[in-house]
């Protein structure tokens, strides 16, 4: 690993592509921002439940949205 994710990665989560899929979609469907895929991943874990916070813990999660449109959620 890179010296500064061990350094400062506690934790790592795998999301499978549908959930991405899906965390683009309920941003743009709730929030009307895009996303790409990238930029959903950290979202999608959350909304899957793969990553539960701790009590009083607070998330913040960066989006980006440089290489997709809100029509290109659909599509693999």
């Amino acid at each position: 690993m890179l010296p500064q994710a061990q350094a400062y990665v506690e934790q790592v989560v795998l999301v499978t592509d549908k959930a991405i899929r899906q965390a683009q979609s309920a941003l743009w469907q709730q929030l009307r921002l895009v996303a790409e895929p990238g930029g959903a991943a950290a979202c999608a874990a959350l909304l899957s439940g793969l990553y539960r916070p701790k009590a009083k813990e607070r998330v913040g999660i960066l989006l980006c949205g440089g290489n997709t449109s809100a029509v290109d959620f659909g599509r693999p």
